[in-house]
Parts: structure tokens; C-alpha cells; sequence
């Protein structure tokens, strides 16, 4: 590999975000040309059983042609969530008294007596 190619693999500004078993880099690369670029790298940490682990990742490669776009989308986005779910983090893992919807269904089901359902049997063949 030429000195070239191992410049444009340099990071040139880094920044990173740990988010619970998530960690987001974002990087700052240069293209061949010496023009800039950002990388968006999302790893996750899993366990085995035998608490050995390993790492997925997932990138995103954004160029300053796609910035103007991509940040109204991601705006745009972020305030749709916020103006329909509020800030407050709603999960099973934030929330000690939370119930999964289809949780809530099935207690809701079990609820109902059993003579709001048709009895239906079968004659075994």
C-alpha cells in the first residue's frame, strides 16, 4: 500500500459516542482527491454464552454533496419523534413497570370470559 492509500484511510477529526451497549464513532476521512468526508460507524457489543463477545458494525459513508439532505431528514425525523413520543425513553430496559404491548393483548384476552369466544370442538380422526 502507497503512502497515498494509507493517508486517505487517516482519520483526520474523530469523535465518539457511547450509548449503552452501542458506540458511535463518526470520522473524518479524506478521499483520494483531498477532499473530506464523514464515516458513521455504529457498533454493538454481543455476548456469548460462555462470555466471550463480539462486535457488529455497521457504516455509513456521507459525502458533502448528500450533508444539506441528509441533516434536513435527520432533523426532521428527530422532531417527528419528539412531537409524537415526547423526550421521555420508553422501553423495557429503561422502564422497571413496563409492558410490552402484545403483553398487555394477551392479558387482555386471558381477561375475557371464556363464554365470549365460540366453543368449537373436534372429533379426533
Amino acid at each position: 500500500m502507497s503512502d497515498r492509500d494509507l493517508a486517505d484511510q487517516e482519520e483526520i477529526h474523530s469523535k465518539v459516542l457511547r450509548a449503552g451497549r452501542r458506540t458511535y464513532f463518526f470520522d473524518v476521512r479524506s478521499t483520494k482527491a483531498g477532499d473530506y468526508y464523514l464515516t458513521i460507524t455504529e457498533s454493538k457489543k454481543f455476548t456469548h454464552d460462555d462470555g466471550s463477545f463480539h462486535y457488529k458494525k455497521h457504516k455509513i459513508y456521507l459525502y458533502k454533496e448528500d450533508f444539506d439532505a441528509f441533516k434536513e431528514n435527520v432533523e426532521e425525523m428527530m422532531d417527528f419523534i419528539i412531537n409524537e413520543k415526547g423526550t421521555e425513553v420508553i422501553s423495557e430496559r429503561h422502564q422497571k413497570d413496563f409492558k410490552k404491548e402484545e403483553e398487555e393483548v394477551k392479558t387482555e384476552i386471558e381477561d375475557k370470559p371464556s363464554g365470549s369466544f365460540t366453543d368449537v370442538s373436534f372429533d379426533d380422526i
